[in-house]
C-alpha cells in the first residue's frame, strides 16, 4: 500500500471519501497491467521490485477459492454478500434460455418449485403431451420422476431444486447424498455412515427414512448411524451406547447389543428410554 501511495501520490492517512478519483478502484480491483515500484524489508532480505497489485477484492476472491481452510473461508466470507444479478434477476440464465418454456414454465420457474410440487408438475405434464412428444420424453420423464421421488422419500420434499447446497443443514445434505445413492444400482457391498440424519425431520418423515435405511440393509449394505432418535435406534440390528454423559464426560462404551439387550443394561440412559419405547 505504501508503494501504491507513492506511485499515485496519495496518503494512507487520507479518508476513503477524500481519495483522488479512481484510486479506490485501484485499491479494490488492482492496477491491471500497470506495474508499480514495491520495496520490501524482511528479516533475511530487502530490496525493490516492479509488480502489479491484484487489488483487495481480487485477493480475497483468490484466497477464498484456493484455501483448504474452512476457518479462512469463513473469515473471508464475512466480507462477502449474496446479491441477485441485475441482468438475470438471480436466475443465472440467459434471456434466450428463459424464453424456452414447457407447459408455460421456464427452467427457472420449475426449479423454484418445491420438490413435491415439481414432481406433481412432471406427472401432470405426461398427460398433456402428444403421442410423438410422449415417445421422445418417456425416458427423460421417467428419470426425473424417479430422482424427485428419491428426494421425497428421504423427507426433502419441501426443498426447491434451486436451493444452494451451502445453505443445507447437515442432516439435509446427508439425505441428499442418500437420495443420490438410492438412484444408483446397488452392489450390496456399500457401507453408509450417517450422522444424525433425522435432525429436523417430522415423525412421519422419520418413518420414511427408516424404511429406506432398512431397504439398504435388505440389499446387503451396511448402515452405521450416529443418532439420538429412539424411533430409529429401536430398529437397529446392533447398538453401541456411548456415555455415560456427553462431551468430555463421555467416550465409554456403556452397553452394546440388540435394542432389547441394551434396554436391560442398568446405567444406560439410552437403554432406560428405549425400554419404554419397546414396551409400547
Amino acid at each position: 500500500y505504501e508503494g501504491m501511495a507513492a506511485h499515485y501520490g496519495f496518503s494512507l492517512d487520507t479518508p476513503i471519501r477524500d481519495l483522488p478519483e479512481g484510486i479506490l478502484d485501484k485499491i479494490l480491483y488492482g492496477t491491471g497491467n500497470e506495474k508499480i515500484k514495491l520495496t520490501y524489508d524482511r528479516k533475511y532480505a530487502k530490496g525493490m521490485q516492479f509488480a502489479r497489485f491484484e487489488g483487495v477484492i481480487h485477493n480475497l476472491e483468490r484466497r477464498h477459492r484456493e484455501t483448504n481452510s474452512e476457518w479462512a473461508k469463513a473469515e473471508i466470507e464475512t466480507f462477502m454478500v449474496n446479491m441477485p444479478c441485475p441482468d438475470c434477476g438471480g436466475t443465472r440464465l440467459r434471456k434466450e434460455t428463459l424464453a424456452v418454456t414447457i407447459d408455460g414454465k421456464n427452467i427457472h420457474e420449475v426449479c423454484s418449485l418445491s420438490i413435491a410440487k415439481a414432481r406433481d408438475f412432471f406427472v401432470a405434464l405426461r398427460e398433456k403431451l402428444t403421442q410423438k412428444e410422449s415417445i421422445i420424453a418417456k425416458q427423460i420423464l421417467k428419470e426425473i420422476y424417479a430422482r424427485l421421488t428419491f428426494l421425497v422419500n428421504v423427507g426433502l420434499d419441501y426443498l426447491t431444486l434451486s436451493r444452494s447446497a451451502g445453505t443445507l443443514s447437515g442432516g439435509e445434505a446427508q439425505r441428499v447424498k442418500l437420495a443420490t445413492e438410492l438412484s444408483k444400482h446397488s452392489t450390496g457391498r456399500t457401507a453408509y455412515i450417517l450422522d444424525e440424519p433425522t435432525t429436523g425431520l417430522h415423525s412421519a418423515d422419520v418413518d420414511r427414512l427408516i424404511s429406506i435405511l432398512q431397504r439398504l440393509t435388505d440389499q446387503g449394505n451396511t448402515v452405521i448411524v450416529i443418532e439420538h432418535n429412539l424411533d430409529l435406534i429401536k430398529t437397529a440390528d446392533y447398538i453401541i451406547d456411548m456415555g455415560p454423559e456427553g462431551g468430555d464426560m463421555g467416550g465409554t462404551v456403556i452397553a452394546c447389543g440388540t435394542p432389547e439387550q441394551v434396554a436391560e443394561v442398568k446405567g444406560s440412559y439410552t437403554g432406560y428410554y428405549l425400554k419404554n419405547i419397546l414396551a409400547r
